[in-house]
């Protein structure tokens, strides 16, 4: 494993290197001691990934191969992330949350707790790019949604408590709370019957 910073790693951890822990941003490139990765118990951290610094985790993490975790970024419990999953820095993440393959999170980003993102999915942070004005604005995501395969969230966005964006939508518009997102642009219908249990 290659550490920089001091890093925390509970008990029970499972490392298949290589794995880099603590990885110096850029205000950090050149520091001796900084704040590296703090994880909690009984992680598993697959091949390929690397944890940027000034990052912490919660208990039962695991990492797919190639995941990319950038720094300030805080992550709850029982908190899976899939292989090639890209979470971008200064980002909020709750607990009992499932990043499937592929998956992209930019800066800003804030995800509650219980929801589930699809393959391939890639919210979005910045509404005029490549300039980055007004400054970036990651989606709100809140507890309990469930964003499908292939789905796109424009920046600044807020998706409502309970909310299904279904797979390949384009999501434009804040989503109501237990509502579906489908279609693109996306449009709102009401969720299934079977989903609204």
């Amino acid at each position: 494993m290659t550490e920089y910073g001091r890093n925390t790693i509970g008990e029970g951890a499972r490392i298949f290197e290589p794995v880099t822990l603590g990885f110096p941003s850029r205000e950090r490139i050149g520091q001796k001691e900084f704040a590296g990765t703090v994880i909690g118990k009984n992680a598993v951290l697959r091949t390929g990934t690397i944890i940027y610094c000034d990052v912490e985790i919660g208990d039962d993490f695991s990492s797919g191969h190639n995941v990319m975790i950038r720094e300030r970024t805080k992550i709850g419990d029982h908190v899976a992330i899939g292989t090639s999953a890209v979470i971008e820095g200064d980002c909020v993440i709750g607990s009992n949350v499932s990043l499937q393959s592929m998956v992209y999170i930019p800066t800003n980003t804030f995800l509650g707790d219980h929801v589930f993102i699809g393959p391939n999915a890639v919210l979005t942070n910045d509404r005029y790019p490549p300039h980055g004005k007004p400054p970036l604005q990651g989606p709100v995501v809140r507890d309990g949604v469930s964003i499908g395969a292939g789905a796109v969230i424009l920046p600044g966005i807020t998706i409502g408590e309970g909310a299904l964006v279904a797979a390949g939508a384009v999501v434009t518009h804040d989503v109501p709370a237990r509502m579906m997102a489908i279609g693109s642009p996306a449009r709102f219908v009401d969720l299934p019957e079977r989903m609204r249990e």
